[in-house]
Formats: C-alpha cells, sequence, structure tokens
C-alpha cells in the first residue's frame, strides 16, 4: 500500500485545481484500506453556488455515493488544510476512521484550533487524527492565493 505521502500529494493536486480555477486552495482524498482512492475533490462554492461545497464535504459526498453508504468506517482522508466546524462535524457523521491533515489553520480550524469538534463530549465519532506530510507546501499554495488577491 502506499504511504501518506502518496495521498497527501494527490490531495495537494486537487487544491492546485482549485486554485486554478479562482477557488481557494483546499484538496481532499477518500481513500480505503486498500489503498484505493475512493474520491478526490477541491473547494468549489464559487464555482457550484454553494457555501458548503468544500474539498472534504465534496469528498465525503462523493465517496458516500461511490461506495452506496454514508458511513466511511474505516476510509482514510486526506486534507491540505486543517477542516472547518462543518467539515469537522460531516467527517464525524461520515464516521471516517482516519484524518490526515497537513497545514493546520488557527483561523479557521476546528480540529487542533477554535471549537476543536472531536474535543466535544457531544461528538458521537472521532477519528484518529494525524498531521500529515506537505504542511508547509499546503500553507504556501493558501498564502500566495491569498496574496494575489489582496
Amino acid at each position: 500500500m502506499k504511504d501518506d505521502q502518496h495521498y497527501a500529494r494527490l490531495a495537494l493536486e486537487e487544491a492546485r485545481k482549485a486554485a486554478a480555477a479562482g477557488e481557494t486552495p483546499v484538496g481532499a482524498v477518500v481513500v480505503a484500506a486498500d489503498g484505493a482512492v475512493v474520491a478526490a475533490a477541491h473547494n468549489a462554492p464559487i464555482a457550484s453556488h454553494d457555501p458548503t461545497a468544500h474539498a472534504e464535504i465534496r469528498a465525503l459526498r462523493a465517496a458516500g455515493a461511490a461506495l452506496g453508504n454514508y458511513r466511511l468506517t474505516g476510509l482514510t482522508l486526506y486534507v491540505t488544510l486543517e477542516p472547518c466546524a462543518m467539515c469537522a462535524g460531516a467527517i464525524s457523521h461520515a464516521r471516517i476512521g482516519r484524518l490526515v491533515i497537513a497545514a493546520s489553520d488557527p483561523k479557521g480550524g476546528a480540529v487542533w484550533h477554535g471549537p476543536r469538534v472531536f474535543d466535544q463530549p457531544t461528538c458521537h465519532w472521532r477519528p484518529d487524527v494525524a498531521q500529515g506530510p506537505f504542511a508547509e507546501e499546503a500553507s504556501a499554495l493558501l498564502k500566495a492565493f491569498f496574496r494575489e488577491r489582496r
């Protein structure tokens, strides 16, 4: 089976697609226990006119559709940026087994920062959370994207 670097790189490729489309560069990849990529997505709220079209949500939706199940237990989600509260809640509801995060997000993140969704007593499912590779690269991509827009 391929390692975290391989899948994290795929998530970075998704983030680059988002940037090329004028969307905030965040990417996500859902991977099965056997290493098969089940779904990949990038941010698309602008293009889709959907405020919930974050990379994680789109990847979870695609994985659920591909597997015919809203429960994604045992799967790993790779993301380029620490999920927000909405995405962390969806990750919990989907029962993702493992979450691998590249860059932290002190301002909008909700896993290691802010509300720390998985630490709340009302959170019924907590994935294993790991710091993934390419944090600096994911962060640099975001910083460059926003620098160009200011």
